[in-house]
């Protein structure tokens, strides 16, 4: 039938026409000529290794939910695909995305600094750029930071395609508390390194002002620095917050 299909064809004859003198619906012409026309004959060829198990329509669907949540793991997909009776192993369902362009990447984190920040840190630098050396050994640098105690973080993958890595969907913020970790303030001057603090509990305004008011004078420092000092800070919400501003101007 295939072969009466592809005569007629070739003797100037349309779908319908070809249709009509066969008694087959113009898909299936439409498909056999279509066939012909790629692999250059009609015959069923011999296929390399076992049949896929997953249909079009769950490849579909495996896309649409990494596209929705990139995060979503190969077991929560194997499960999705359980439910409307596709059951296949995760490795499978890799290879799968894999062939689709989509392949589990460590996702690049945040950028700490916007392109406001740039700009603004760009302006501090040319704004004191010809300051005298007293300013900066006058200077006492603050900041937070977290150190692991043991292990590593989690890690987290996700499924993207090649050159999307730093798409907002793609990358995970940058977290400062988990477990396993601890946060720790310090600062320090021209002079040297002053003090560690350990912050326990949620860093807040309030506690950022203990902080300050327990480790940022002179005298607990042992640093040189003179009886007016400049103090620099991010900023942070609770670094700027009206209660901290407050507290800095009141107390000079």
């Amino acid at each position: 039938m295939r072969k009466k299909v592809i005569e007629i064809y070739q003797s100037g004859k349309g779908y319908k026409a070809i249709s009509k003198a066969l008694g087959l619906p113009q898909i299936t012409v439409r498909a056999i000529i279509y066939k012909w026309q790629k692999q250059g004959t009609v015959e069923n060829l011999p296929r390399s290794g076992q049949p896929t198990k997953i249909t079009p329509r769950a490849q579909r669907q495996l896309i649409q939910e990494v596209t929705k949540d990139p995060t979503t793991t190969s077991k929560e997909l194997q499960a999705s695909l359980a439910s409307v009776k596709v059951n296949v192993h995760d490795s499978t369902i890799r290879k799968r995305q894999g062939k689709n362009g989509l392949h589990g990447r460590v996702p690049r984190r945040k950028p700490l600094l916007s392109k406001k920040n740039i700009k603004a840190r760009l302006s501090f630098a040319r704004k004191h750029l010809d300051d005298p050396q007293d300013f900066w050994e006058n200077t006492l640098w603050t900041d937070e930071t977290k150190i692991e105690l043991f292990g590593r973080s989690v890690s987290h993958y996700v499924w993207r395609k090649s050159n999307t890595a730093f798409q907002k969907k793609d990358i995970i913020p940058t977290v400062k508390y988990c477990g396993g970790s601890v946060m720790v303030w310090g600062c320090f001057a021209a002079s040297g390194p002053g003090r560690l603090a350990v912050i326990i509990g949620t860093m807040n305004s309030a506690v950022y002002q203990k902080i300050l008011k327990e480790n940022v004078r002179p005298s607990v420092c042992d640093l040189k620095l003179k009886r007016t000092w400049v103090l620099q800070q991010d900023n942070d919400p609770k670094h700027t917050s009206k209660s901290t501003s407050e507290w800095l101007k009141k107390t000079k």
